[in-house]
């Protein structure tokens, strides 16, 4: 199975930006599609972005469009979410995901691993 590690989290003003990372190891990177999501205290876990396994394709929750994009390295085994325009409302803990899966359609894939995650906090 494939194993996750999220890093880049922290505290930042509203407006401002944050770049995480997920890196990955453990089964060929580029059989994978790749993901992220968040959560909030009480609440479900939140689809924010996915990318397909070649990077080609990527699909944006309607909160984040325009703001976050998704991207991957698999010569680096990483998955980027680059957060701009920050807002207090994107304060959550953010999970990386994967799923072993060599398609370019996304929409409504479940994903089998994940990360620990990794803490954001926006702060006006």
């Amino acid at each position: 199975q494939v194993q996750l590690v999220e890093s880049g989290g922290g505290l930042v003003q509203a407006g401002g930006s944050l770049r995480l990372s997920c890196a990955a190891s453990g089964r060929t990177f580029t059989n994978y599609a790749m993901a992220w999501f968040r959560q909030t205290p009480g609440e479900d876990r939140e689809f924010v972005a996915s990318i397909s396994w070649s990077g080609a394709s990527t699909f944006y929750a309607d909160s984040v469009k325009g703001r976050f994009t998704i991207s991957r390295d698999n010569a680096k085994n990483t998955v980027y979410l680059q957060m701009n325009s920050l807002k207090p409302e994107d304060t959550a803990v953010y999970y990386c995901a994967a799923e072993y899966y060599r398609n370019e359609y996304l929409w409504g894939l479940m994903y089998d691993y994940w990360g620990q995650g990794t803490q954001v906090t926006v702060f006006s």
